[in-house]
């Protein structure tokens, strides 16, 4: 494989702390790594330092020549009256830009829904980064960083971005390095982990699953050899106690396969057992959601129903019971939070009612830490002082400072203002008060925000022990799976249960999608061919018509273009000796390939007639 780019005995020293010492590493081609480790360890600095973003106190960044190296940063340099548009794709022309099938399915993928000549400093901070992701995407770049990619992504999105680095480039070229917490992705994107701890950085192959794995079996080794160690200091000091005695054989250990790693680690969670505890708790009755629709005033005419109103909820029918741990999912603006409010008798429904056991008491922990406000300059030690008592996890009481401990905070910690702790601090902070207050009902609005892999982990475990209800809002598919015994979906207002996880929550919206594209496929109506001709007037139908017509066409040609890639995958695979099959793939290549530019010229013709 070829070197792209690297270090050599490579260290970067702040004020407080030492970060790297003599670190030397390279990328090569065809190489997809996974950065992960401790909040604080210098995984952002790795990226930068390779990027040539900052400069290494020792030691040298190398690159071969002619390299391109395009970044996504946790903060974007986009200019703030600069439009979508100009943003991603510059001041290249819409029909340039437009006939490139890769660069509008990167638009589609994650700023689709973005207007595309509003004015970037007119952007809520989600859609700021997705739109700087998608500049990033659009352009050309032999090594991609990724820094946190899948912030405010929901999970669809997040599955398209998943694909399309899995296909970005033919195998053994380009390379990837991403940091994030999200381990679903991490296993399904890259075939290298290397692991930031300790002023060093630590290789292993695989993703997630078997950095996991490798992680499991270094610390059986470590552990078996502290004891070897320790049982070695014990006979020394029994040969200086009572002379010389007898060598004894060594204990031998043999690595054996990955399910014997794991064979007597117990269920993650004794679930009958908190169920039971659940019921003591909260009783037979939590929540009773009966045909419950919500609607607002329509912003738009575009969104109005034919009575007016937008409706987010539609005939909702949901029990939710005692020690249930639910997970929903939907798209951006799908209901999620319309579903809690309403959940919590914070929202009244339009229709339908909502009913609340008597001894149900709700606790959320909401994206913006909410929670928190009251704390001010108080000192961890001060705010989590308030709370005397003990908490009921893994069938036995806990303290505070057990809890703390569970957590990751030390004794250092423990002295530090609330207002200056790192992001990921507050949010383990907040979630331990909120258990303290001993609720039944739990909310958790993106728990995972600020966490690096491990204290997901330890929050997970923390979870595990929790008896009460569970209600979970996530993108992070790894968590929601992880921590929730069932998925629900929000897809046009209706309530769906997923028995197939999250796999049927994606298939679902394909299908969704391909059943829009057949209900389209008809002859483009009068309106839209007049206005192809060059009529000026355009009526709100025309324009509407139009619009259904540009996106039902994108749908199309994103279902192609996949349809190509993985019919150039089997190409690929073929045996190049099967002449018969290699041509019958072809054709079929052929086949879809004239197909999408039929498609193609639809769109352009669309796309000038809405003056775009």
């Amino acid at each position: 494989m070829a070197f792209l780019l690297g270090c050599e005995k490579m260290a970067i020293e702040f004020p407080s702390k030492t970060v790297f010492d003599e670190i030397s590493l390279g990328v090569d081609a065809g190489e997809r790594i996974g950065i992960v480790g401790r909040n604080g360890d210098g995984k952002s600095t790795l990226i930068n330092v390779l990027a040539g973003l900052t400069e290494p106190d020792h030691g040298r960044v190398i690159r071969t020549n002619g390299v391109t190296v395009g970044v996504l940063g946790q903060r974007d340099a986009l200019d703030d009256e600069a439009s979508v548009g100009m943003s991603i794709v510059g001041d290249v022309p819409d029909y340039v830009w437009a006939s490139d099938a890769r660069t509008r399915s990167i638009i589609a993928g994650i700023a689709g829904d973005i207007p595309w000549e509003a004015q970037v400093k007119t952007l809520s901070g989600g859609q700021r980064r997705r739109v700087d992701l998608a500049r990033l995407l659009v352009g050309e770049y032999d090594v991609i960083m990724l820094d946190e990619p899948t912030n405010h992504l929901d999970v669809r999105a997040i599955n398209w971005l998943a694909q399309h680095l899995k296909s970005r480039w033919r195998e053994g070229q380009g390379a990837l390095l991403v940091v994030t917490h999200d381990r679903w992705f991490l296993d399904e994107v890259c075939t290298t982990m290397w692991e930031v701890h300790d002023r060093r950085i630590e290789p292993f192959e695989g993703g997630f699953s078997a950095y996991i794995m490798q992680r499991v079996e270094r610390d059986r080794v470590a552990r078996v050899t502290e004891e070897r160690r320790q049982n070695k200091l014990r006979r020394e000091l029994a040969w200086l106690s009572r002379g010389a005695q007898a060598r004894s054989t060594k204990q031998k250990f043999r690595i054996k396969a990955a399910q014997e790693l794991i064979a007597d680690v117990p269920p993650l969670r004794n679930e009958l057992e908190l169920k039971r505890m659940a019921v003591a708790r909260l009783g037979k009755q939590v929540v009773d959601v009966k045909n419950v629709s919500v609607a607002f005033a329509a912003a738009g005419t575009e969104a109005q129903s034919e009575d007016g109103l937008n409706w987010v909820l539609r005939d909702v029918e949901w029990l939710i019971g005692p020690g249930d741990r639910i997970g929903i999912v939907g798209e951006n603006g799908a209901g999620k939070t319309t579903l809690l409010n309403v959940i919590q008798k914070k929202l009244r429904p339009t229709k339908g009612y909502v009913k609340v056991g008597k001894t149900v008491k709700f606790a959320v922990l909401s994206q913006h830490l909410d929670e928190l406000n009251a704390a001010g300059d108080d000192r961890v030690r001060q705010v989590v002082g308030r709370f005397g008592h003990a908490v009921m996890l893994d069938g036995r009481d806990q303290t505070p400072k057990q809890l703390l401990e569970r957590l990751g905070f030390t004794n250092a910690d423990l002295n530090e203002p609330v207002c200056d702790l790192s992001g990921g601090q507050k949010r383990r902070l907040a979630l331990m008060l909120i258990l303290l207050e001993e609720p039944n009902v739990l909310i958790l609005d993106e728990p995972g925000n600020d966490l690096d892999v491990d204290m997901l982990a330890a929050v997970e475990d923390l979870l595990d022990g929790w008896p009460g209800t569970l209600l979970l809002v996530t993108h992070d598919r790894y968590l929601m799976e992880r921590v929730t015994d069932n998925q629900y979906a929000l897809i046009d207002g209706h309530l769906r249960h997923l028995a197939g996880g999250i796999d049927e929550y994606l298939k679902i919206m394909r299908e969704l999608a391909e059943r829009d594209d057949a209900k389209d496929a008809v002859p483009m109506t009068r309106s839209v061919k007049s206005a192809a001709e060059g009529e000026q007037a355009l009526s709100n139908a025309d324009m509407r018509a139009l619009k259904k017509t540009l996106q039902s066409t994108e749908r199309k040609m994103r279902t192609l273009e996949s349809k190509i890639e993985d019919a150039n995958g089997r190409l690929h695979a073929a045996d190049p000796t099967d002449f018969q099959a290699l041509g019958s793939i072809q054709a079929e290549i052929n086949d879809f390939q004239s197909q999408l530019e039929d498609l193609e010229l639809v769109w352009l013709e669309t796309a000038e007639s809405l003056g775009m």
